[in-house]
């Protein structure tokens, strides 16, 4: 007759079953650690992925002040691109954003990134003469500008033969005091152009694409 020792039986079981709670909590915990260093290589791709678009492709800002009057308004919401630029496709009448834009007279605009918009690439001969804007020797058109007449702020750019990287921006609220731009602190060097605004999605009553 066989006989089974209920004790050690009974003991043996507990260490099984201690074992197993010690694998099992091993494994659990491991599971854990493999789930949170998954969770952070997504999060760390997703800010790098950010970064990168941010800096490279696209962003979004918020217009403050009037001086692009009447074609933007204080806390419009815009879309910059900034694909084009890198390439240097900068032209007339585009709408771009200027990051610490510094004149050929060495004065930098505190509240800086300005938007404006461009009047003249490198080559342009532009003047502002008889409350209007010459762009080699021809009056520029502008049915968005607020204000009847444009005039000089600062003399010494008010007629500026625009220099190679660079290009020259003005407001289009043209109100006396109203903008300050190269009429005040000259051509700004193109490396300085953050981006071009591409779209308006806000207001929403107001979205629209941003043409020249």
């Amino acid at each position: 007759m066989h006989v089974t020792d209920t004790k050690q039986f009974t003991t043996s079981n507990t260490i099984n079953s201690i074992t197993i709670k010690k694998e099992g909590f091993a494994t659990s915990k491991k599971s854990i650690m493999k789930e949170a260093l998954d969770w952070a290589i997504h999060i760390a791709i997703a800010v790098l992925l950010a970064v990168l678009i941010v800096n490279f492709v696209a962003q979004v800002t918020v217009v403050q002040g009037s001086s692009m009057e009447n074609t933007l308004s204080e806390k419009d919401r815009l879309l910059i691109e900034k694909i084009s630029i890198r390439f240097g496709k900068i032209k007339r009448g585009d709408i771009v954003t200027v990051n610490n834009p510094e004149g050929d007279d060495g004065i930098y605009l505190r509240n800086s990134p300005i938007i404006k918009r461009v009047i003249g690439i490198e080559g342009d001969l532009v003047e502002i003469r008889d409350g209007s804007v010459y762009v080699n020797g021809e009056i520029l058109e502008e049915d968005y500008i607020r204000g009847n007449e444009t005039y000089p702020i600062n003399e010494e750019f008010s007629s500026v033969l625009v220099p190679e990287g660079y290009v020259y921006v003005i407001g289009d609220n043209r109100i006396i005091g109203q903008s300050s731009d190269s009429r005040e602190f000259g051509p700004v060097k193109t490396k300085y152009i953050g981006g071009k605004a591409v779209l308006r999605f806000f207001p929403f009553n107001r979205i629209s694409l941003l043409r020249d």
